[in-house]
């Protein structure tokens, strides 16, 4: 028989690939079967077979626990199945201990039989597994009918069989389990790389155009400040204030990471739109809206874009900003196929209301909706 295979559980092993003491534990269990071998020889010991047959016996269980230990460390480290070669030398040592003891004891030595079959269906890859373990165990049983004075043990292939079709399942499912696992991984990997570029896409769409329109109006207040100091003065105080804005957005983004920044919702937009294969028309800058409008306003084009997305049937999809006012506009099928009272509206009112705006939606003729938040 072979010992159930179980999950590392804390205790079980240690964190550097070592296989766990208590998965170790059972596999010693199990070879108490090797028990009437192991008696035979002692009844022998005033033989030189006896000794050799105790010898090889121990030797064959220490060498069948080196290989489920190697075989554990193998699959913590994410590869099911050892290589092909290195699993066929296991064998070899293995068949070659049995062979010593039967050699020694004669029949009662083919207990070591259940064992190999189960080290074929354990370590050997797919291909190969299922064979070599009928194999093996024909060969046995065989040798109740060709060697003399040994007798066909049906017990024994019954036992041979029954432990390889139980260990392959166990392996099959322990193969697909550590696949799983590393699959895992690499989505969890990747995952972490896509938002990494998630946020660089955003935190580029947040500074680009700022730090373009900054430099402009800076080159611009230079050339000013002795042809007219008045106007220079008017460019560096909206210097002071993009900056401004600037920062604040990414302090925004920083920080939430994932909470809202009109620029970052205008980007999201877009990505948004075309994968709905609708046609955007989106404002490529935001330094004009007031700092403390750009949340609202982020919410405007977030609930604005999503109803248009999910409601509308539009081809075409506006997006305006002033000083002032939000308004996203499409030419759908307009306000009687368009939420007029959700509750992403009704948190729209309420953030619109906290800083005395309103919200306004109506229909756009000939066909479409609009929904406008308005900040007098």
């Amino acid at each position: 028989m072979s010992p159930p295979e179980t999950t590392s559980q804390p205790g079980s092993g240690d964190l550097d690939g070592r296989p766990g003491r208590w998965g170790l534990f059972f596999v010693a269990i199990w070879t108490l079967f090797l028990i009437q071998p192991l008696a035979t020889a002692w009844d022998q010991r005033d033989q030189l077979s006896g000794w050799v047959g105790m010898l090889g016996t121990l030797s064959f269980v220490a060498a069948y626990i080196s290989v489920f230990a190697r075989r554990r460390m193998s699959m913590r480290s994410g590869q099911p199945c050892q290589p092909l070669g290195r699993a066929l030398a296991n064998l070899a040592v293995l068949a070659g201990l049995s062979l010593v003891v039967m050699l020694s004891i004669g029949q009662p030595g083919t207990a070591t039989a259940v064992y190999l079959c189960v080290v074929c269906a354990m370590i050997l890859p797919n291909p190969w597994a299922i064979p070599a373990a009928l194999v093996t165990a024909g060969a046995f049983y065989a040798a109740g009918f060709v060697v003399p004075g040994w007798e066909p043990d049906p017990g024994l292939l019954l036992s041979m069989l029954a432990a390889t079709v139980a260990v392959w399942g166990i392996q099959q499912m322990l193969t697909r389990n550590a696949q799983l696992i590393v699959a895992n991984d690499e989505n969890r990997r990747l995952a972490v790389s896509e938002e990494r570029n998630r946020f660089a896409r955003d935190l580029h769409d947040i500074l680009g155009h700022s730090l373009t329109v900054i430099t402009v109006k800076a080159e611009l207040a230079q050339r000013l400040l002795d042809v007219d100091p008045a106007r220079a003065r008017a460019e560096v105080a909206d210097l002071e204030r993009l900056s401004r804005d600037a920062l604040f957005d990414v302090r925004r983004a920083v920080e939430g990471y994932r909470e809202l920044t009109l620029p970052g919702e205008l980007a999201r937009a877009r990505t948004a739109l075309a994968a709905a294969e609708i046609d955007a028309d989106l404002p490529n800058s935001t330094e004009e809206v007031p700092s403390d409008r750009r949340e609202l306003f982020a919410w405007t084009v977030r609930e604005g874009v999503t109803n248009v997305i999910r409601h509308s049937g539009a081809r075409r999809c506006t997006v305006r900003l002033t000083p002032e006012a939000a308004e996203v506009l499409d030419d759908g099928r307009g306000p009687k196929e368009a939420p007029a009272g959700g509750s992403g509206l009704l948190g729209l009112r309420e953030r619109a209301a906290a800083l005395g705006g309103t919200v306004v939606t109506r229909a756009v003729e000939p066909s479409g909706y609009a929904l406008r938040v308005l900040v007098p």
